[in-house]
């Protein structure tokens, strides 16, 4: 078989054919950097990665940096996610986890606009133990009044908890009284 004919079956251009690849003389060293670099700036992406480089002495172009970092599998990792906390004036800090239905009740606003572009809000309502959505309203404008009122009704049908957190603040007043 030709290798016109071989090439155009595997969809190959000829002159992959003839010309053998030669990686550059400083590849291996500038690897090494690159991954001395990764692992000594955790944080840090290719682009920084490049940057740091070329203050060192390098003359390196982002490109060859992000080919060799993606062929070495080199990845930024995820940030994780900071836990909501309540700040004490010594500190320390405490977050107060349910322990039982009714332990703990949160609400929070969430607002979104309707297709003709009217905003509207939502009161939402759960209890942190079961995750349960004890109430949900909905209306155009929600004020501290139906923040009450809408916890009035639920203290009426299920008690009232001993612990409200809004927006991560708890709060423990007398509810039972």
């Amino acid at each position: 078989m030709s290798e016109r004919r071989a090439c155009r079956t595997l969809g190959q251009h000829r002159s992959t054919q003839r010309k053998v690849p030669q990686g550059r003389v400083d590849e291996e060293r500038l690897t090494d950097d690159i991954i001395e670099l990764a692992d000594q700036y955790g944080r840090y992406g290719y682009r920084m990665v490049t940057g740091l480089l070329n203050n060192a002495g390098w003359h390196v172009n982002h490109k060859r940096v992000e080919r060799i970092w993606r062929r070495e599998g080199l990845k930024v990792p995820q940030k994780q996610k900071k836990k909501g906390r309540l700040w004490l004036n010594d500190g320390s800090c405490v977050r107060l986890r349910p322990e039982r239905p009714n332990h703990v009740w949160s609400y929070d606003f969430v607002q979104d606009r309707t297709h003709d572009g009217r905003a509207y809000r939502t009161l939402n309502i759960i209890d942190e133990y079961t995750r349960e959505a004890l109430m949900i309203r909905v209306d155009r404008r929600l004020n501290s009044t139906d923040v009450l009122d809408a916890l009035t009704d639920l203290f009426i049908l299920r008690g009232p908890p001993e612990y409200i957190r809004s927006d991560n603040v708890l709060c423990r007043e007398n509810l039972a009284a």
